[in-house]
């Protein structure tokens, strides 16, 4: 077996593993590149043209793990995509609003270049490739075998980190022997709201852990459903006072849904009713794919909750929002409201229009529910700069800026050792990517200094006969 790093090797986002074994050609994630590592990835070529693949293994739906399928499938990839159940139903929601984005992008950029003189934009992918990709899609449930041929074999195990999260189990029969390496992909924190905690593995030759919180902890109190949902009264009731709103930027799929758990166990548990807008056509669809999606993907919390008829994240006070015109609406409300909108690093979407609106204003607040990357808007906003510019206008920051804690879906530090500490053998080689550059080396080091396993973290590029 060879593997081959490529996205995600020192950086965050932008997942891309490459592993040939026993004639295949296999890809583990094909994420899109976000913030400062677009700009990396774009000195990157791919080492294995897209049609040479012969099959996409998917952790997730988050899109810097899925958003360049599409691209795959424009440039010939024409094999197929295996991923859990849960996992396909959002791709088929994501990476159409993702073309759309690409399109849209890609316009106004035109329209820009064409007044200037200069050529137009291509979309990286259109809606056409994201709809012939989808039709590539093959979904399986967690724990099922699957032979990819004679002598590889796959599994997928929930990683606990997203609706349809898995970690993938790999088996590889070569010269009278078996060999096995597990991808963690994203390792879900404990307690989330709604999904099950990750499950542990036992056994492996090779591991390839993510290490997005490798080098801090998440506040253990926090994290309880209770504390985290008293929290987010406080802030409500803070800007409410004072006649502003409170924005909330969130990932459209996981991050918007447990904060709609969150609001509605308010609503119930301390009769706190006020005005909530979701904000974002695919945060609407994606609370869809939720609902229907439970068994096999609840945990015994929201279960409770769905056998007693009701929806964990749905409540009478919650405005669904798809059309334009109705979101423009929401910035010239004069009664105060809880807005959740996407994208949650705020980089697009129609965060940016209320942000525009409501981050000048020192009655209102902002409220980070996610990991925010390096080179992104909602990074340098969290990160206290002053001004920021938004749709080429400077906009003062004058917000109370609020990070909800225990709301993140990665694991900490302990948790990623805890997922690692499981493997009862040691492994030959523990690959550490999926983390910003200084991170990933804190967590390398720190998985040697603690195991009796050598760790490494990978550049782009770099390769490994295993």
């Amino acid at each position: 077996m060879r593997l081959t790093f490529f996205g995600a090797a020192r950086q965050v986002t932008g997942s891309m593993h490459i592993l040939e074994a026993s004639g295949l050609n296999i890809l583990v994630d094909c994420g899109l590149a976000q913030g400062s590592d677009e700009k990396r990835m774009d000195n990157y070529e791919m080492p294995i043209n897209p049609e040479a693949f012969d099959f996409i293994l998917l952790t997730h739906a988050h899109i810097d793990h899925s958003g360049k399928i599409p691209y795959f499938v424009k440039k010939g990839f024409k094999g197929k995509i295996l991923c859990t159940g849960a996992t396909s139903d959002l791709c088929q929601i994501m990476l159409l609003d993702s073309a759309h984005i690409q399109e849209s992008d890609a316009e106004w950029k035109s329209r820009k270049n064409l007044r200037a003189g200069f050529d137009r934009v291509e979309p990286l992918y259109d809606t056409e490739d994201a709809e012939k990709a989808l039709t590539l899609f093959e979904s399986h449930i967690y724990n099922e075998e699957i032979y990819l041929n004679d002598n590889v074999k796959i599994r997928f195990v929930d990683a606990g980190h997203l609706l349809g999260s898995a970690s993938i189990e790999l088996w590889c029969f070569e010269e009278d022997q078996t060999k096995k390496i597990v991808f963690s992909g994203d390792i879900g924190n404990l307690n989330q709201p709604i999904i099950e905690d990750p499950n542990y593995l036992s056994y492996a030759d090779w591991v390839v852990t993510e290490s997005t919180y490798g080098d801090r902890e998440h506040n253990k109190e926090a994290m309880k459903t209770t504390a985290r949902a008293n929290k987010l009264q406080e802030v409500i009731e803070d800007s409410f006072s004072k006649g502003g709103n409170v924005i909330i930027p969130s990932f459209s799929v996981g991050r918007t849904q447990e904060i709609l758990y969150l609001l509605r166990h308010l609503y119930y548990e301390n009769n706190f009713s006020v005005p909530v807008f979701v904000d974002s056509p695919l945060s609407v669809r994606a609370t869809k794919v939720f609902s229907k999606n439970v068994l096999g993907y609840y945990d015994d919390e929201a279960m409770k909750v769905f056998s007693e008829g009701e929806n964990p994240i749905i409540f009478p006070s919650l405005v669904t929002v798809t059309e334009a015109s109705e979101s423009k609406k929401l910035n010239s409300r004069k009664e105060s409201c809880v807005i959740i909108s996407s994208s949650g690093m705020c980089e697009a979407g129609r965060i940016k229009h209320h942000l525009k609106h409501n981050l000048w204003r020192s009655e209102c607040s902002i409220v980070f529910t996610g990991y925010q990357a390096e080179g992104t808007l909602g990074r340098r906003i969290l990160g206290g700069e002053k001004n920021v510019k938004i749709f080429g206008e400077d906009i003062k920051v004058n917000a109370k800026i609020v990070e909800l804690e225990g709301l993140s879906g990665h694991a900490d530090q302990s948790g990623l050792l805890l997922w690692l500490e499981a493997f009862k053998n040691v492994p030959k080689k523990v690959f550490v990517v999926h983390g910003e550059k200084e991170t990933a080396k804190f967590y390398t080091k720190l998985i040697n200094k603690k195991f009796k396993f050598e760790a490494v973290c990978p550049e782009p590029y770099d390769e490994y006969i295993l």
